[in-house]
């Protein structure tokens, strides 16, 4: 403000800084005034501007006071304890309040009560004040008595109340409080001061202002996900003030960690100093229990990890994540503050599942060492799990009931159709000498143009080599499979790997395969087709390689197309096929394809109980360009599926398997393992992601090392699984396809293909025909009875405890650890286009 004085016979203005208000001064009229007088007069005048100035200094620090100073405490202390949570049980009341505080007597004449509510120690009470009337609340107060505390504070506009620890809690400190009466009140105009409780940190004074309506509302940790309006924020985590030995300091508050960034710095300690900036540290939180740190200030800090002790210095700028009783110095060796992330329903799914691995790993760890030793499945069994591919430098008994190339392709096969991405004649040919004496041998595949050439040039003269029509730009032709035509039948094989040597000998993949007899003449038309035939056919007939003739022992000259496909008795299938096509999926065809076909499959399945909101598993090896609205659109189609009971079984928390750089740089192939990995910087290191990142975790397969090409897709509870996808599709949207035009179109850029393990109706024979075994090769489907249709299998991990002999279990070789772990705060995910100068296995560092 400019406060300015004018005399009587002058139009201009002095100023000086000070006030609002004009001060006039008659000037003398006296002719005989001296100069003594002059300047006598010119004192006074000073004096009194002086004693003006100072007046209203004194004035304004009061208002300040009054509607600002403590403002301005009372916003730092309602951005460090936004208590908002996204499950709430609300109990709203709206009252018109006109009360008198009485100074003397310290009493609140008139107020609203709410009474008995069943709260729980550290939910939270939140006012807020609403404009009526051109009224708004200047002041409100909140007291609150739980059993023989009573709390009040004071706030403006609105603010956060913590329910206080009560005697009356149990151990396990999670109990309704008992006897909960809550006042709130708001004043009306009085020209009145009172001070804040004595005891404060800080004291000041408030004027109370006019009111209007005041809205409570009681919020409770309930397992109810629904969210409401009224809700922005949400409590995830702690920060509890430590003395210097670590022990928790009761004189301090503890500070509430909300959903996303959450700034810590002077404000949050009681003893100044200077070191500390005022945003010294930035921590950011998500409802996943995912936190991290970092440093805002000009000094560094330091986190002491929960798990080792391990002191690490954090300085300007850089960024760490956060694990629960992590430790922070906010000053190396000053203010110390432990992390603690409360027990919720949804965010501990993880971490549940992993107290349960580690409860059954002090049981049987010797039993989960080298699983792989004891994978052994019976024949009849074979259909209805997949197999790992073999991993050159391993010892024998890691590749235990592992395939490799040659135990695919086997026994006289009249045709084959090999479908993939990258193809190499050379290596294929020297690999599988069988394929030389295959009459007809199509190639499908998505190589680049310039490689196209090389197959041309490559190929075998009976050979066909054909590349589908790509019609959306950035797809690919990225299935990975093998159609190899017999005499009795046809295998069908679903795999992960190219057609390249590191594929089939230095990493971890996956294959499936199943026989199918050939279906009798008068069965061509009589039932309908099963689910897996139209699903075969339909992804076939997209395809539109061009058909070609084959001569079938005892069936003469055949038309090779997708329609001869329908000649197979696929009522045996023991898995469901997903697949995905490039193009814009409308009406019928939007749940035929890609997450929304796996959606609607799983939508008709029944499961267990115990998967109610269980975790889910996404493990791949190329990562796209995701946001978090695809990735929740993609979670609820893998969350589908209800119990018995019809109870939808509800999201599941995922996580994300992904090698970190450590990994690649110590794996079997060193930094080149990365070239399998191809996710930019710009993909994987997106913050949102940084929540859902798990380890590459493998030693129970012996393929720690051996870094995953294998794709699967998996909904667990311990070491059950309710479903499992082993499949080609990366996490995209150019491979699962993104929803468009309000839900109705599902585009789709690239092809894939993957087979879904269920718990079905057990099968005591359809499983065990074979094209190559003459002893298995009349076997056929057989309809089950209805107590043999009661009786469904139960998927299960190798490292699963229990009598894999019986019928009902069907064992999956699951490579990687459940459940997952998380990665540390020292772990990176790897990338394939950033620098790494830490040389690897091989002395080498990347790029090369």
């Amino acid at each position: 403000m400019i406060h300015r004085f004018r005399t009587k016979n002058r139009s201009n203005y002095h100023a000086f800084g000070g006030g609002s208000f004009l001060i006039s001064v008659k000037r003398c009229e006296s002719a005989k005034n001296t100069g003594r007088s002059t300047v006598l007069n010119q004192r006074l005048f000073l004096l009194y501007a002086c004693s003006c100035f100072v007046l209203k200094f004194w004035l304004v620090l009061l208002f300040i006071l009054v509607s600002g100073g403590h403002r301005d405490g009372a916003v730092d202390n309602d951005n460090n304890n936004k208590d908002v949570f996204t499950a709430v049980d609300q109990a709203e009341i709206t009252k018109d309040v006109c009360l008198m505080y009485d100074f003397v007597n310290q009493h609140l004449q008139e107020a609203t009560r709410v009474s008995d509510l069943s709260l729980e120690e550290d939910d939270v009470l939140k006012l807020v004040s609403e404009k009526s009337e051109n009224r708004v609340v200047r002041n409100i107060k909140a007291s609150m008595k739980c059993s023989d505390r009573e709390v009040s504070k004071p706030a403006t506009e609105s603010f956060s109340f913590r329910i206080p620890p009560s005697e009356n809690i149990e151990s396990q400190g999670r109990s309704d409080l008992p006897g909960i009466d809550v006042l709130v009140s708001a004043a009306k105009r009085k020209s009145r001061l009172w001070s804040q409780p004595t005891g404060s940190t800080k004291r000041c004074v408030w004027l109370l202002l006019p009111s209007s309506s005041v809205h409570f509302t009681a919020q409770t940790n309930l397992r109810d996900s629904s969210k409401s309006s009224l809700m922005a924020l949400s409590q995830v985590a702690y920060l509890i003030p430590l003395k210097a030995d670590l022990n928790e300091d009761n004189s301090s508050p503890r500070i509430t960690l909300s959903q996303g960034p959450n700034t810590i710095g002077r404000g949050n300690v009681l003893i100044a100093d200077k070191r500390l900036s005022r945003k010294h540290i930035t921590v950011t939180a998500s409802t996943s229990g995912s936190v991290s740190l970092s440093v805002e200030g000009t000094n560094p800090v330091v986190v002491r990890s929960s798990g080792d002790g391990e002191r690490k210095k954090i300085n300007p700028c850089e960024e760490i994540l956060l694990t629960d009783d992590d430790i922070i110095e906010l000053i190396p060796g000053h203010h110390f503050f432990k992390l603690v992330l409360p027990p919720t329903e949804n965010k501990g799914s993880h971490e549940r599942a992993a107290k349960k691995a580690r409860k059954a790993e002090t049981q049987g760890d010797d039993d989960n060492v080298e699983a792989i030793r004891r994978f052994c499945p019976p024949s009849e069994k074979l259909p209805s799990t997949f197999r790992l591919l073999s991993v050159n430098g391993l010892p024998d008994w890691a590749n235990t009931s592992c395939l490799s190339i040659n135990d695919v392709i086997e026994g006289d096969v009249v045709a084959a159709i090999l479908s993939n991405f990258m193809v190499d004649i050379d290596w294929l040919m020297s690999a599988c000498p069988k394929l030389a004496n295959i009459p007809h041998v199509m190639v499908i595949h998505g190589e680049s143009d310039g490689r196209q050439e090389y197959i041309q040039r490559k190929k075998p003269g009976n050979w066909i080599a054909h590349k589908p029509r790509l019609p959306i730009s950035f797809g690919t032709h990225h299935s990975k499979a093998i159609f190899l035509v017999y005499p009795r039948g046809v295998r069908v094989v679903v795999h992960t790997a190219n057609l390249i040597q590191v594929d089939w000998n230095n990493k971890s993949q996956g294959l499936w395969m199943q026989d199918f007899p050939w279906k009798d003449d008068d069965d061509d038309h009589k039932d309908p087709p099963s689910g897996f035939e139209g699903d075969l056919v339909d992804y076939l007939t997209v395809l539109k390689w061009p058909e070609f003739t084959a001569s079938l022992p005892g069936r003469g000259n055949v038309k090779i197309n997708a329609a001869f496909f329908r000649k197979f008795d696929y009522s045996g299938a023991t898995v469901r096929l997903i697949s995905s096509v490039p193009g814009y999926h409308t009406g019928m065809n939007l749940k035929k394809w890609g997450h929304m076909k796996l959606r609607t499959i799983l939508q008709e399945c029944v499961f267990d109980r115990e998967f109610r909101r269980s975790p889910l598993v996404y493990q791949f090896s190329s990562l796209g360009s995701l946001d978090e609205k695809w990735l929740s659109e993609f979670g609820a189609s893998l969350s589908s599926g209800i119990t018995e009971d019809k109870t939808p079984l509800g999201p599941g928390d995922p996580l994300i398997i992904w090698p970190t750089v450590e990994d690649v740089r110590c794996s079997l192939e060193g930094y080149a393992a990365g070239n399998a990995i191809p996710s930019p910087l710009k993909n994987v290191e997106k913050p949102f992601l940084k929540k859902y990142w798990a380890k590459w975790k493998a030693d129970h397969s012996a393929r720690g090392r051996a870094m995953p090409h294998i794709k699967t897709f998996t909904r667990y509870s311990d070491q059950k699984l309710a479903w499992f996808l082993l499949t080609s599709s990366n996490l995209s949207k150019a491979a699962w396809g993104a929803l468009q035009k309000n839900n109705s179109q599902l585009m789709i850029r690239s092809y894939e293909l993957g087979v879904l393990f269920l718990p079905s109706p057990v099968k005591t024979q359809g499983c065990q025909f074979s094209c190559t075994d003459s002893n298995r090769s009349t076997m056929k489907a057989k309809h089950e009875t209805k107590d043999e249709a009661e009786k469904r299998s139960e998927l299960v991990t190798m490292t699963w405890h229990g009598d894999r002999d019986s019928p009902e279990i069907i064992s999956l070789p699951v490579p990687y650890q459940l459940p997952p772990k998380p990665y540390s705060p020292e772990d990176v995910p790897w990338s394939w286009d950033r620098g790494y100068s830490k040389k690897d296995v091989y002395g080498q560092v990347w790029p090369r």
